[in-house]
């Protein structure tokens, strides 16, 4: 097990250091689709290729931090009903959840999204669009996404067996409610205003 655990932790810092760095990728998408409206009502001209490229920065966003959000326990849960179960039971729902729901998923979807990108490669597919861009590259985003994501969901069945064997501290035990975290980022705004109104 620590062996799997050395591992896992591997795979966290991967990750991690990707995702960080990553969405910064938000900032670029943010310029090109400002500069892209700039030039639109001022100028009135437009570029597929820029409005394509917006898709492309967006897709990587969400497709190539995924396994970051997952990491950080970010990911949507129905918080209300799932702070009201015990630790253990938390745990087990966490263990199914990503051994027969999210790895399944994940391997239907890498097998799928090879196929689609291989055939898109091979023809060198091309955007409908009027310089437009390549549509090849966008298409890997999901096969790259998806073998990220694989290999942090086994990251997370590693760590979760670790919990229920009481190797590592159980990450649900430290985690905060969102009305604890909306009550703290309260408190931190409150905090920030009367410091700057003195």
């Amino acid at each position: 097990m620590h062996l799997l655990l050395s591992l896992s932790r591997g795979i966290d810092a991967f990750n991690a250091r990707l995702g960080r760095w990553l969405s910064w990728v938000i900032v670029i998408a943010v310029l090109v689709s400002s500069g892209n409206a700039i030039v639109r009502k001022v100028f009135d001209q437009s570029s597929n290729s820029f409005l394509e490229l917006q898709w492309v920065l967006f897709s990587v966003v969400f497709l190539l931090c995924s396994p970051w959000t997952l990491l950080s326990n970010e990911h949507i849960r129905i918080d209300i009903i799932n702070h009201t179960l015990p630790l253990k039971v938390r745990g087990w729902i966490d263990m199914i959840g990503h051994v027969f729901f999210l790895v399944p998923f994940t391997l239907l979807l890498l097998w799928t999204s090879i196929w689609f990108f291989v055939t898109s490669y091979r023809q060198n597919e091309q955007s409908f669009s009027a310089g437009g861009l390549p549509q090849w590259p966008a298409k890997s985003l999901i096969m790259i996404g998806c073998t990220l994501l694989l290999v942090q969901a086994v990251s997370e069945i590693i760590k979760r067996a670790a919990m229920m064997q009481g190797l590592i501290p159980d990450s649900n035990e430290t985690a905060l409610s969102a009305h604890e975290i909306a009550e703290m980022e309260a408190l931190r705004l409150a905090q920030a205003i009367k410091s700057e109104t003195r």
